[in-house]
């Protein structure tokens, strides 16, 4: 959420930036906006200054009654009482222009970095860099759900019938390769300096609509019905929550986590056939990381998050790329963000294993996550988030590119020491 100051002082550039972003239907947004804060504050002045003169009024009755002047006071309590009422009145205004201006502000899209390509979305994202050797072997590799079948490691036809279409059971080694991967992420990101945290797995509805926008939260979000509580569709939503209405102290950030959760989103939407399995479901885990910072220092933490999930990744001999996201393809918080994406060489392309974003200070704002500087006072936070490895989806891409043609997998050196030692998994069909 944009400061309404700036709205106000720079409302071409708030208009530009959502051409960029081709959300053109928003931008008589910005007049209206504009026009409603302008009345809210005008209330607020009439709403000070009669209440300095009730106030002022106030203290003359009794003035006058310690005069004898019983007359003029009572006439004073008259237009101490009228005042009161039409003081309630503007209150009244005051608070419901405020709502406005809050709502309207919520849907406004933050500020993007300079740096970032404009384009309509994600098929103008554009490439950045890629990490190790893209290659294919000289035998066909399976289906990512026919591959974990040789192992007996996958059962969607139960889930089904437990829980519906967007379900798994995953089992024995390949349900142990997935708690591996879980769990070399977390121990990779407490290397790095990371504090470990497990969150609450449910959030309140405010914590929701600070972390991300209203369409978002409609297309992801499953709601706990009679209570005020969402399942969170990534732990970043309640690390982030984690520091809503805190006065931090300067010199204690930047605050580094990394946090596991389980995941629920409803994945609304077409699906194609490379989303069957378990690509696009409605229940998963992830290792997550989120910083919390200075402004001046959130460019300099964009570009170590990314690059967690790209050593991570090679690490595991899984090669990457990651992608500039376009204007268009920027959900309305964010600044600037860039996905990591892993080879398939089944599909002999690229797919998004994870995504690392800046978002300025437009969760700090809604959450009032505030800093106090002696130098420079107090000022909003910048917070950034980051995919860390985010299995089943995580297992497509290490499953194939660690494929052998006998269907045996190698198990990378760094994750053997999760796997019991075991360097290779061998099918039993």
């Amino acid at each position: 959420m944009l400061d309404i100051k700036f709205v106000r002082e720079n409302p071409e550039v708030v208009k530009e930036n959502i051409r960029k972003k081709f959300q053109d239907s928003k931008l008589p947004l910005v007049d209206e906006v504009i026009e409603l804060d302008r009345q809210s504050r005008a209330a607020k002045k009439e709403a000070d200054e009669l209440r300095a003169q009730r106030n002022k009024h106030s203290k003359e009755i009794g003035a006058l009654m310690g005069k004898g002047m019983r007359e003029e006071a009572e006439a004073m309590k008259v237009l101490v009482t009228s005042q009161g009422e039409k003081l309630q009145e503007l209150e009244a205004l005051e608070a419901e222009l405020s709502e406005k201006v809050k709502k309207i502000m919520m849907t406004i899209p933050n500020i993007i970095d300079e740096s970032v390509p404009v384009g309509r979305d994600d098929s103008e994202n554009v490439e950045v860099q890629r990490y190790g050797e893209a290659y294919t072997p000289d035998f066909e590799i399976p289906y990512h759900t026919d591959i974990m079948e040789r192992f007996c490691g996958i059962d969607l036809e139960s889930a089904r019938k437990v829980a519906g279409n967007g379900f798994y059971y995953l089992m024995g080694d390949i349900a142990r390769l997935h708690s591996a991967v879980i769990s070399y992420a977390r121990d990779f990101m407490i290397d790095r300096g990371f504090t470990y945290c497990i969150p609450p797995f449910m959030i309140r509805s405010d914590v929701v609509t600070g972390v991300m926008s209203f369409a978002e939260m409609d297309s992801m979000m499953y709601k706990i019905e009679g209570e005020d509580l969402y399942l969170i569709g990534t732990s970043e939503h309640s690390m982030i929550g984690k520091f809503i209405d805190t006065m931090n102290k300067e010199e204690d950030l930047p605050y580094t986590l990394t946090s596991y959760s389980p995941c629920f989103r409803k994945e609304k939407g077409a699906h194609g056939i490379e989303e069957r399995g378990v690509y696009r479901i409605h229940q998963f885990e992830k290792q997550e990381m989120i910083v919390v910072c200075n402004p001046e220092d959130s460019k300099m933490w964009f570009d170590k998050l990314w690059q967690n999930t790209v050593d991570l990744f090679v690490s595991l001999d899984i090669p990457v790329r990651t992608l500039e996201c376009c204007s268009g393809d920027l959900a309305d918080l964010k600044v600037k963000s860039v996905d990591v994406e892993a080879w398939s060489p089944r599909q002999q392309k690229y797919f998004e294993v994870g995504s690392c974003s800046n978002l300025g200070d437009a969760q700090a704002r809604r959450l009032r996550i505030r800093v106090n500087s002696k130098d420079k006072g107090k000022y909003f936070a910048h917070t950034l988030n980051n995919t860390v490895v985010a299995p089943p989806r995580m297992l497509i891409a290490f499953l194939e590119n660690n494929l052998n043609a006998d269907g045996s997998v190698n198990i990378p050196v760094a994750l053997r020491p999760y796997m019991g030692g075991v360097e290779k998994l061998i099918p039993k069909n």
